[in-house]
């Protein structure tokens, strides 16, 4: 029977197709966001058939209650990732489930590399050609290890779809608070009258983890805190938070803005911090003479019009006090508490991504009662507390989008460029300055450092 939606994932008996993908496409067939009927081609290299793929789904990841939703959805297709005619094969069975106009999605959950290979042949078997709008491939990062490697990538890629065609996935960009940046600023005067280095004292952005790197040593020693991190979710944080207002709230328009940001960042060497926690040298295979970052430290600054001069602090790391993603703008003093001598506490907002996405405002306010003192107070909006059991998962939002043909929540080429080439200058940088990297026990060590570098508290 033939469908209008098809999603092929290659690495289907990985970790990211059980815990995300498979667990996202099963609340959006219920919630009836996508095509009841929709084909979900699994492809793996292990000998199973439809009910044992199930089961290996189900011992990765028990918690999708409502898997046997989509079983009637799902084809395991076995095949060798590098064998040529097992991608004709694959596309005999597609083509068998397809209209002319059928939504095609070919999602790598697979390595980097593994990417290569795979676009060869989905080229070489006709499975997307570059004419063909209703086709679409999709990959995760890392996109690269640096820029070099990165625009290698990019090439090849290029030499085989049209950029239209290709999503890459940061899944940062599909959570809730990082969507939400745009309508903060943009559907609510009082700050975008407000969004500028006039009023703006300076802005944080924050990524905690209290966990080391789990089982991840083999990625994460390539990897560290500065390209997993900073390079990817940090840097687009900064860009929709500093960018200035697009033409339109188009993918490109916002991209064109986010670029502009991107390649007018600066960064103050003298504030670099790089560190690792204690007891890294020891994880699971983590080479015993890495010089892998876990921690990040930086200041910088967005030479555009707009945030001229406003100091911008990146802060990310394992193994810290506690969990949390938040980002933190703080607005200048008024000129009347200086003259009328009322405390000097900024007014604060916080756009909160996780543990739970929310929103808060610090302003100041007389305390109740006979004398004249100000204190601090919050009001806050909960998203989460608020739409408990109807909070979307990053991955839902993402691959309703790529059905969609939605491109706004996924990186743009020019967009990683610039975010690798400021990723690479810091990288550099750090190894021509001989400094090393600083062994942490706890977030209050790093504290202490950041503090005698800028004077700012975390």
């Amino acid at each position: 029977m033939k469908q209008k939606l098809i999603i092929t994932i290659f690495g289907a008996t990985g970790d990211l197709t059980a815990r995300k993908l498979l667990p996202a496409l099963t609340k959006l067939n219920k919630d009836r966001l996508i095509e009841e009927q929709t084909k979900i081609i699994c492809i793996g290299r292990r000998d199973y058939d439809h009910a044992s793929y199930l089961d290996s789904v189900r011992k990765i990841y028990p918690d999708n209650q409502d898997l046997d939703r989509i079983k009637p959805n799902i084809i395991y297709f076995n095949m060798s990732i590098e064998k040529q005619t097992d991608y004709f094969k694959l596309k005999e069975l597609i083509d068998d489930e397809s209209f002319e106009d059928t939504r095609k999605i070919y999602y790598l959950a697979v390595g980097p590399d593994l990417l290569e290979v795979i676009s060869k042949n989905i080229n070489a078997s006709h499975l997307i050609e570059k004419k063909d709008i209703n086709s679409s491939i999709v990959f995760e990062k890392p996109f690269g290890q640096d820029l070099e490697s990165a625009k290698a990538i990019n090439e090849l890629l290029w030499g085989y779809f049209d950029e239209k065609q290709i999503y890459r996935i940061d899944h940062y960009l599909g959570k809730e608070m990082i969507q939400n940046i745009l309508t903060v600023r943009f559907a609510n005067k009082i700050f975008e009258d407000s969004w500028h280095n006039n009023s703006i004292k300076s802005i944080k952005y924050i990524v905690k983890e209290t966990d080391g790197i789990l089982n991840r040593g083999g990625y994460y020693d390539t990897s560290g805190a500065l390209k997993d991190m900073v390079q990817s979710h940090l840097l687009q944080m900064l860009a929709l938070v500093s960018m200035d207002v697009p033409k339109s709230y188009q993918s490109d328009d916002l991209k064109e803005e986010k670029v502009n940001v991107l390649k007018r960042i600066r960064y103050d060497k003298e504030s670099l911090i790089m560190g690792q926690y204690e007891g890294y040298l020891n994880e699971k295979n983590v080479n015993k003479e890495s010089k892998t970052e876990t921690f990040v430290f930086l200041k910088a600054f967005v030479d555009t019009p707009r945030f001229k001069g406003v100091p911008m602090y990146l802060l990310t790391g394992k193994k810290l006090d506690i969990k949390e993603s938040v980002i933190i703008v703080e607005f200048e003093e008024t000129a009347e508490q200086h003259k009328w001598h009322f405390p000097l506490k900024t007014n604060k907002l916080y756009i909160k991504i996780a543990p739970q996405d929310g929103i808060s405002l610090a302003l100041n306010s007389k305390v109740p009662g006979l004398s004249d003192d100000v204190e601090s107070v919050e009001l806050e909006y909960c998203i989460a507390c608020n739409s408990v059991g109807n909070m979307p998962e990053a991955y839902e939002k993402l691959l309703l989008d790529i059905t969609k043909y939605h491109k706004r929540l996924f990186t743009r080429w020019d967009e990683i460029e610039y975010s690798w080439q400021l990723v690479d200058e810091i990288k550099q940088d750090f190894v021509a300055s001989s400094k090393s990297l600083v062994t942490y026990k706890n977030f209050d060590e790093l504290k202490k450092l950041i503090k005698e570098k800028t004077n700012e508290v975390f």
